[in-house]
Order: structure tokens, then C-alpha cells, then sequence
């Protein structure tokens, strides 16, 4: 354990994004002290980053100004790739990158151990929300870990106080609605995937919210997934209390203008909260204006649902500057709430009665002439507005400001911030020219002249003269800040010695700053190892089930064993002991999340003597770290499940050497890689999921508390999800449902149920026995039905009967969904092997 101020530096970090070199330079100009970018391939924004051959010239560039380059190699990686990504890793090292932003838990124990001097940050895809799995991203090498943006002031000083890992914290820019990394949208829906860089931003689509079967009028709220951006300028003064060590910038994707107004932004805010007496000069408002969805503080200031979604629009509209009142055919009247300069550029949200995927009216001032009470007569040019499509009441946004993208654009072209040097001279007569140089980053450099100081007879030495030439510093990363001067009034030293001495010690401190590390690469284990791959058994089935009306169906059934995935765990016993007196393995399945206030949950499943389905990684880090050897609890028989995102061997390994006895992947692998996982494991360690809903989102916002409740959390919105069934409908007529856990979390299924069909026969061709089916809304004959399905293929083979069985026992049809193989697959394993 460590106390709550363990993490405390003196000055955190501010890591802004960069898409290119455009932004990379707009965030040193800024003020950011590290600058976080991808490659063309390992990396969470995949259209975006710089070449690898690029890479030792732009961390040479950062280091030059003191600024720390972080590589985002935040993806999910593939057996076929891991040769690829070693090699990277050894590049990444040899160019001096600071740190690796990672993922895949395999491959940060893979770079651990391959070139153990290359520090390795945990990225925010890992899903981490406890100390517990802090810890689990330290076992594996990481000595940072960026939590998730669902955490509160409250939880990140918990944390904090519980590991000494560094935290790194997103302060700005756009939320994913779903917990990063547990994102299957863009899977289910587009065959990409965001844990691999593809993402395809579904949450950013309009729905309708379909209550107990009927459809529930909203009004303008028909983005129901769509969160505003986040902004906590306001928070940074208790981050840095927290202890904090570094304050991220979201936006990889944003233009220049973007990072270096939201660079300054933060930077001022630090440095106030620092002590160091700084204007704030960037304003909410301008941040607003330059991109944002709406800004707010999200959950780092507790939970309130009403305000995280606010469901009107899905884009960047920029600052909301007022009302319509009235509308001719030539110019609109407006109440300004901010204001208005000719050459802005206006949105007109008429959300109330527009579909919502259609383009919403807009143009740039033209004219502007003012009227009483703050409002304003807005001409445009002529044929640029259709002001049929105009309303009184329509909500005004300036999207886009000359003004403010002038001021953002200087901010970018300035000058990079420079480091002080103080200077210690001892000059004296027949004696050497002593020159060392110390800088605020505490930077040291020398110089001794070999000529030696002769008596003065004209000018000698003194203090104006040398502050003078040493201060000449114009185009380095340098400032001068002090002189210490020993000298007398009879020593001459020439001009020249002086500027040479400010030239050497110059070059030796960028010489420091970008000199290339040594890097040792240690020989890592390339294949896993050896196992008998033969055994072989006839094949079992695993019901996972989330009412009792299921559970009672599953019951009857026999399978080889029940999976209670129940939105109240603690109505979990008596379920647990039914299912054990029918002489049924129980198993449990674990919430995805544990907060720091939630770990109470931990002794509670190890309380129900069954086996459980760990859905954490910190979970399971408590669990075989804290109770393997209790004097109290036995240590079940633990199962991970595909939340773990098991997507390689080397990450199969880690969960098997931690404990697991048999893992599900990681549903970003298809059909055939999770066939190809029993060449290299015995197939008792691997269970499949033949039939279920992909979880398409797994969300902190709860869309039964904003839109069925007047509450923000669940103290006070009256537990809806208790009472009715929920579903999103897409453009397309399909209905997600949408259910609650124990933790209040929300988890959106696809509407169409994923079946492996085909792929079935091929699995138990590779012996792999172990097969799930999970229920979200199906009836307990559906159950019944579905289940004797999948008995009846198991003796027959026949997938067609399958496939015709599963058409009929599914109102919104049938998917291989994630499970697809491309025609084209082998050629791609061939080439990134």
C-alpha cells in the first residue's frame, strides 16, 4: 500500500496528441512536456501517425526542446504479426522513444522483456479502473497506466493512495461511450474493430429508445450514445493534489489549431495550480469553439447521467451563441448570449423537428447590425441559407471562428519554449576560462579554454560583457536566467572565448538531449511451449443466463454447467445453491468493472463456492495475488472470459500461468484463429461462445437512468431497470437490447444473434469441447429451443439443420458477426508473417 500523496511529483507531465508534424510542433510551441503519436500500424488511430523510419527524427526534434515522444502501440496484436511487432519494439527503443503506450498484455510483457530499458505505459484500452489492475499492468512491466475516463476525483485518489504505479489521467477532448477496450461495435457492425484501430463510431449514431416493446418519444434526444467531450480545466488544481503524473489531451485525429489551443489551455491551468502565477488566457469558450461536442467534466466529478449524454447532436457544433426569434427571407434575428463577427460561421439546430441524420442549416455571417436587449440581425449571402429550413427557437452555434482560429494559429508558430541556463564563470588572471552551465531541468554542461587569461590592459572582464555574450542564445532550446561571475578587475578575456564557450556548452546539451540510448535486446521466447494437443472428449455445454425464467429452462436441460449473469449480484445464492443441488456446475460471471469503492464484490463471489468467469484483469490480479493461499476462501476454479482480450498466445500464456483454467478470446479473433489456437494450446484451456449477442457496448452512462428517470444516479433515478426492457433501434429497424449490471453499467447487445454455425464443425474437429451459449432477452422456450439446437448438431453434424433451426428461434436474424474469415485471410497471415 502507499499513502495518498506516494505519487506526488513536482511538476506532472502534459501530453498533448499529435496526428503529424503540423501538431507535433503546435504542441511543443504550446507548453506540452511530452507529445503522444502512433506509427502505421500497432495504434488505436490507424489513419493517422508518422512512418517508422520517421520516428528517431521526430523524437530527436522533441528532445531537442526537451519534450518527451510517447508511442501509442495501443492495439490488440495477432500471432501472425508478433514477429513484426518485436521488430518494431527494437526500432521504437533504438530511436529514443521515452515510453510505449500498450494494450495487449502480452505485448507489454513481451517489450518488458525484450528490451527491458524501453519504459512501458499502460493505455487506457487496458480497461484499467482499480489499484488492482495498476498492479496487474507493474507485473507486466508497465510503470504507468492511463485509467479510465470513468473514474472520479474520488476513485483516482483511491487509487493513487494504493499503488505506486504512476497515473496518467484524460483531462480533454472526446469520450468513448463504451469502457475503451470493451468496444464491439464497430466488430459486429463492420467487420473492424476498435481495439485495432478501425473504430467506426457507432455510438455516434441516432437511435430510438424502445421501451417494454413500444417506442419512447424523445424529442431532440436521439443520439442516446453520443457523450459530450470532456473538459476539467477546473479539476486540474485536485489532480495535482492527487499526485497525478501526467494530464492527457484526447485528439490524435484534431487539426493543428485544436492542439495548440487546448495545449495552452492546460498548460496555464498546471502552472497555476503549480503556484506559478499565470494568466489563464485560453477561456472555456474558445475550447468550445475550436472543436468540441459540448464540454463538461464528465465522471471525473461524479456520476450524473444527465449530463455526461445530452443526445442532441453527435458533432462538433462549437459554442452555442444563441436563439432565433425571427426569421424573414433575407436575414435572421437572434438573442446573443456571445458575440457575433462578421465571417463566423453559424449552425442552426432545429433538432426538435428535423430527422436527425439530416444536414443541418448554415453559412457564414455576412452582416451584422445590432439591436436592444442583445439581439442581433444576421444577414448571409445571398442563396447561402435556406431560411424555410429556419425556426424562431432554433438554437444558433458558431462552428467555426476566424477570430479564434487566428489566435490558435499564433499559439502554434510561436517560438517553443526555451529551458534557463545559469552560468558559473571563473575567469582569472593565469588561469583558464571556466564556463559550466546548469539548467532548470537540472542539465549540466561544461567548458575549460586552453588558453590561458592574460593581465587586462584596456578592458577587463566583468559581468555586463559576459551576461552579454552569454546570453546570445536567440535560435537554441535555451534562456539565460543567471550569472555567478569570479573574477578581478585585471583579467582580460577576449569576446570571442566567451561566444565559444556559449557555442560549446550549447551543443553539448542538445548533444545530451538527443544522443541515441544503448539498447540491450534479450533473447525472448519466440513460441509457446510444447503441449500434448491430442486429447480429445465429447463435446459440453455452458448456458450462460441472466433471469431466473432462463435459469429454471437451463436447469432442466442438464448442460454441464449455468453461468449466472445477473443484474443483482447479491440475489446470487439461492441461484447458485438450485443449480448445485441439480448436480449442475455453477459458475458466476464477474462485472467487467471493479471500481475502488466496489472491491467488497471480490470476498462476495469467492463467498458462493462456484467457479467464476472473470471479466477483470484486476480481479483477477486480487484474486490469485491475495486469496491463493487464505486462510478463509478456497480459490475456485477461474475461467477468463473475452473482456480479457486474450488475442495471441503470449497473452493466452499470461492467463494461464496467472491461473485460468480455460479462457474464452477475445472476440477480435475469427473463426480460424481461434481454431488455430489448439495447435499451440491443449483445447481443454479454450471455451468458445457458439451462440449470444455480441456485447457491442459495455458503458459507465446509463440509458435507463437519462431517458426513463428525472435522477442522475442510481441513489436517486428510481431503478428503471428494474422495471422495464429496453432496446435501441437503428436506421435499419434492429433492436439492441440494452440491460443493466450489477454495477449499474449498461451493456448493448447486438440485435442479431452471433452463431458460429460452420465454424462449430471445424472446432470440434480441433477438439475443442467446451461451447457457450449466452441468453440476453430470450424466453425460457427459447432457451429450451436454441439449446436442443446445439444437442441435436453435436450428434448429427449437420450445420444446415442449425442454421434453419437458429432462423426460426431468432425474431431479428442470424450473424456470423466477429467470428467472419475473410477470403483474403491466409494471405494476410502469410504477409505479416
Amino acid at each position: 500500500m502507499a499513502d495518498s500523496t506516494s505519487n506526488a511529483i513536482s511538476r506532472p507531465e502534459l501530453m498533448s496528441p499529435a496526428g503529424g508534424w503540423e501538431q507535433l510542433n503546435a504542441a511543443v510551441a504550446a507548453g506540452a512536456d511530452a507529445v503522444y503519436f502512433g506509427l502505421q500500424h500497432f495504434s488505436a488511430r490507424a489513419k493517422v501517425g508518422f512512418g517508422l523510419k520517421e520516428l528517431p527524427d521526430v523524437i530527436k526534434h522533441l528532445h531537442r526542446h526537451s519534450v518527451k515522444g510517447f508511442v501509442t502501440f495501443n492495439t490488440l496484436v495477432f500471432d501472425h504479426e508478433l514477429r513484426q511487432a518485436q521488430d518494431t519494439i527494437i526500432q521504437i527503443a533504438e530511436s529514443g522513444t521515452d515510453a510505449i503506450i500498450v494494450q495487449d498484455v502480452g505485448v507489454a510483457q513481451l517489450a518488458h522483456q525484450l528490451v527491458p530499458q524501453l519504459a512501458i505505459h499502460g493505455s487506457t484500452q487496458m480497461t484499467i479502473t482499480s489499484a488492482q489492475g495498476a498492479e496487474l499492468a507493474k507485473s507486466l512491466g508497465c510503470s504507468r497506466v492511463v485509467l479510465g475516463r470513468e473514474l472520479s476525483l474520488a476513485d483516482i485518489r483511491r487509487i493513487a493512495g494504493a499503488t505506486d504505479v504512476e497515473l496518467e489521467v484524460f483531462v480533454h477532448g472526446a469520450l468513448c461511450v463504451s469502457y475503451s477496450g470493451q468496444c464491439f461495435s464497430s466488430e459486429a457492425w463492420g467487420g473492424r474493430s476498435a481495439n485495432r484501430g478501425q473504430c467506426a463510431q457507432a455510438c455516434r449514431l441516432s437511435y430510438d429508445l424502445i421501451v417494454d416493446d413500444k417506442h419512447r418519444e424523445l424529442g431532440d434526444s436521439r443520439y442516446l450514445l453520443s457523450p459530450g467531450d470532456l473538459y476539467a480545466v477546473e479539476q486540474i488544481p485536485e489532480l495535482v493534489d492527487i499526485g497525478v503524473a501526467c494530464f492527457k489531451i484526447e485528439g490524435r485525429y484534431k487539426g493543428t489549431e485544436y492542439v495548440a489551443l487546448t495545449t495552452k489551455a492546460y498548460r496555464e491551468a498546471i502552472d497555476n495550480a503549480l503556484g506559478r502565477s499565470t494568466d489563464q488566457t485560453v477561456s472555456k469558450n474558445d475550447l468550445e469553439q475550436i472543436y468540441s461536442r459540448g464540454l463538461g467534466p464528465s465522471f471525473i466529478s461524479g456520476v450524473d447521467h444527465q449530463a455526461v449524454v445530452n443526445a442532441r447532436a453527435p458533432r462538433h457544433r462549437g459554442l452555442q451563441v444563441g436563439e432565433v426569434v425571427e426569421v424573414s427571407d433575407s436575414h435572421v434575428i437572434i438573442n446573443a448570449k456571445h458575440k457575433i463577427a462578421r465571417g463566423d460561421g453559424l449552425v442552426f439546430d432545429s433538432a426538435d423537428w428535423r430527422s436527425p441524420d439530416e444536414e443541418e442549416e448554415g453559412g457564414n455571417v455576412f452582416e451584422v447590425k445590432e439591436l436592444k436587449d442583445r439581439r442581433l440581425i444576421l444577414a448571409f449571402r445571398y442563396g447561402e441559407l435556406n431560411f424555410e429550413r429556419i425556426r424562431p427557437g432554433d438554437l444558433v452555434f458558431r462552428s467555426n471562428s476566424p477570430a479564434i482560429n487566428k489566435m490558435a494559429k499564433s499559439i502554434a508558430k510561436q517560438k517553443a519554449p526555451t529551458t534557463g541556463l545559469q552560468f558559473k564563470v571563473i575567469a582569472r588572471c593565469g588561469g583558464v576560462l571556466s564556463v559550466e552551465a546548469t539548467s532548470d531541468n537540472q542539465e549540466t554542461a561544461t567548458f575549460r579554454s586552453n588558453e590561458i587569461l592574460s593581465a587586462a590592459t584596456d578592458k577587463a572582464i566583468n559581468r555586463n560583457v559576459t551576461e552579454q555574450q552569454l546570453a546570445r542564445l536567440g535560435n537554441t532550446p535555451f534562456h539565460f536566467t543567471e550569472l555567478k561571475l569570479e573574477t578581478d578587475d585585471a583579467t582580460f578575456c577576449p569576446m570571442s572565448l566567451l561566444n565559444e564557450a556559449r557555442r560549446t556548452i550549447v551543443d553539448q546539451l542538445i548533444a545530451a538531449r538527443v544522443r541515441l540510448p544503448h539498447v540491450i535486446v534479450k533473447e525472448t521466447k519466440q513460441t509457446p511451449d510444447e503441449v500434448d494437443c491430442r486429447k480429445t472428449s465429447n463435446p459440453k455445454l455452458h448456458l450462460l443466463v441472466r433471469n431466473s425464467q432462463q435459469l429454471h429452462a437451463a436447469i432442466d436441460l442438464k448442460p454441464e454447467s449455468i453461468t449466472l449473469d445477473y443484474l443483482e449480484l447479491y440475489g446470487l445464492r439461492p441461484a447458485v445453491e438450485l443449480i448445485q443441488s441439480a448436480d449442475i456446475t455453477a459458475r458466476v460471471a464477474s462485472p467487467r468493472i471493479l471500481k475502488p469503492s466496489e472491491q467488497k464484490v471480490v470476498r462476495f463471489l469467492l463467498s458462493l463456492n462456484c467457479q467464476i468467469l472473470i471479466r477483470s484483469g484486476g480481479l483477477l490480479y486480487d484474486l490469485v495475488t491475495k486469496y491463493r493461499d487464505h486462510d478463509k476462501f478456497v480459490l475456485p476454479e477461474l475461467h477468463g472470459d473475452f473482456s480479457l482480450n486474450a488475442a495471441n498466445w503470449r497473452s493466452f500464456q499470461l492467463y494461464l500461468d496467472m491461473g485460468l483454467t480455460r479462457i474464452t478470446p477475445t472476440y477480435d479473433l475469427n473463426a480460424q484463429q481461434i481454431q488455430e489456437l489448439t495447435n499451440v494450446f491443449d483445447s481443454s484451456h479454450i471455451e468458445v461462445v457458439a451462440f449470444h449477442h455480441l456485447p457491442v457496448f459495455h458503458t459507465e452512462h446509463c440509458v435507463f437512468c437519462r431517458f426513463l428517470s428525472d435522477g442522475t444516479d442510481n441513489t436517486n433515478c428510481g431503478h428503471p431497470c428494474e422495471k422495464h426492457k429496453v432496446a435501441l433501434r437503428d436506421a435499419k429497424g434492429r433492436q439492441h437490447a440494452v440491460m443493466a449490471d450489477v454495477g449499474c453499467r449498461n451493456t448493448v447487445f447486438n440485435a442479431q444473434a452471433q452463431v458460429s454455425l460452420q465454424y462449430v464443425e471445424r472446432w470440434l474437429n480441433s477438439r475443442i469441447s467446451d461451447y457457450r451459449l449466452e441468453f440476453v432477452h430470450e424466453s425460457s422456450d427459447d432457451v429450451i429451443k436454441i439449446t436442443e439446437s446445439f444437442l441435436d448438431f453435436f450428434k448429427s453434424k449437420n450445420s444446415s439443420q442449425l442454421r434453419n433451426q437458429m432462423l426460426k428461434f431468432t425474431d431479428q436474424g442470424i450473424s456470423e458477426g466477429s467470428l467472419f474469415v475473410p477470403k483474403d485471410f491466409k494471405q494476410l497471415v502469410q504477409l505479416g508473417s
